[in-house]
């Protein structure tokens, strides 16, 4: 009998295909109800060769349809995981958690990411191109999307005695044109703008290397996206359970934590393509996956939690909106010219260890 080769599904080093082995151990752990840190542990081990997989598999489909859709396949299912665990959270009546790991994902997803990216692509490459067009038009985006957060915060601290029930109201009303901006810029980027968001490829992989079929590829990355829901659930929900024996504080977990090994599979696929100098792809992950959340994942749980009878409001901290804030200015100030280096990378890593100490010391 053949054996199917590992580098066909993105494991081609000895070490990813060994830690597949982590995956079992930790379905196994967790119906033990084994210690949360150690299934904590194991399961955040088990998403690095799921990673490699979807990574691998977004590559291969980049390649024949393009960057911006290969960027927007990975972030879509990325982003899949959180949606699951949110919904999940929201019927429990979690919704301040939910909240504060929406604005942790973005901030993860802009700085951590994105900066881990330019870092180690830039340690390989002295200069990384990708398309300034559409890192601007995405800047401008996450823009709006930070426009429509702090709207709630302000109705809110400037009107005395307001209803939360308004606020909720705005949020519907709100929630609701974000995802109609959301799917015209699906629209702008697929059809009318397409070649805003694609750069030549000069090396001729595709020539020399043929990718698998399109199905394959499709299939693996529709099967690696369903393995990682069940284990990012193990992850999440023994992570909540090891934090009571930590001592953190449920904002430091909900913007931080939570997000930080949540979002595990983003943060290998950006710096996956930033080491093989495809930067269009990894900024297209990391901004791609920060505009799902605000414009896709955020308003679709401000209407499941109104269904769920666990109404959402958009309204975050002022605390939260000044980091999300300062993770969208860097991002827009860095993303203009369209190349990257790694100094820039590593100013991106120093603003989210600056926010995080913030969050952590945070009373």
């Amino acid at each position: 009998m053949s054996r199917i080769n590992p580098g066909l599904v993105g494991l081609d080093h000895p070490v990813l295909a060994g830690m597949l082995l982590f995956l079992p151990l930790a379905f196994t752990l967790n119906a033990l109800e084994a210690h949360p840190l150690l299934t904590f542990f194991l399961s955040g081990l088990a998403l690095v060769p799921l990673a490699a997989m979807l990574a691998h598999a977004t590559e291969n489909l980049a390649r024949v349809v393009g960057s911006s859709l290969g960027g927007l396949l990975n972030a879509t299912f990325g982003n899949a995981t959180e949606m699951v665990v949110s919904i999940v959270a929201l019927q429990q009546g979690l919704v301040e958690v939910v909240k504060a790991s929406i604005s942790g994902a973005i901030l993860a997803n802009l700085l951590l990411a994105l900066g881990a990216g330019m870092t180690l692509g830039g340690l390989k490459y002295p200069i990384q191109e990708f398309q300034p067009q559409a890192a601007r038009i995405n800047a401008s985006s996450l823009i709006l999307a930070l426009v429509v957060l702090l709207t709630p915060a302000s109705i809110h601290y400037t009107s005395e005695g307001i209803d939360p029930a308004t606020l909720i109201r705005f949020s519907l009303v709100a929630s609701g044109l974000l995802l109609t901006y959301y799917l015209l810029s699906l629209f702008f980027s697929m059809k009318t703008h397409r070649h805003l968001y694609e750069m030549e490829d000069g090396d001729d992989e595709t020539a020399a290397h043929p990718p698998p079929p399109v199905a394959f590829n499709a299939g693996l990355l529709l099967g690696t996206s369903t393995v990682l829901v069940f284990v990012s659930e193990i992850l999440v929900g023994s992570l909540e359970k090891a934090i009571h024996t930590l001592g953190l504080s449920p904002l430091f977990t909900g913007v931080i934590l939570i997000p930080l090994f949540g979002g595990t599979v983003e943060y290998i696929t950006v710096i996956r393509f930033a080491r093989k100098n495809k930067m269009d792809l990894a900024v297209s992950v990391a901004m791609g996956s920060s505009l799902q959340i605000a414009l896709l994942v955020a308003p679709v749980l401000v209407f499941a939690g109104y269904w769920l009878g666990q109404p959402m409001s958009l309204e975050f901290s002022p605390f939260e909106l000044m980091a999300m804030a300062v993770a969208v200015v860097v991002t827009h100030v860095i993303s203009t010219d369209g190349n990257s280096n790694w100094l820039e990378g590593v100013l991106m890593l120093v603003a989210y260890s600056v926010l995080a100490t913030a969050f952590y010391f945070h009373p």
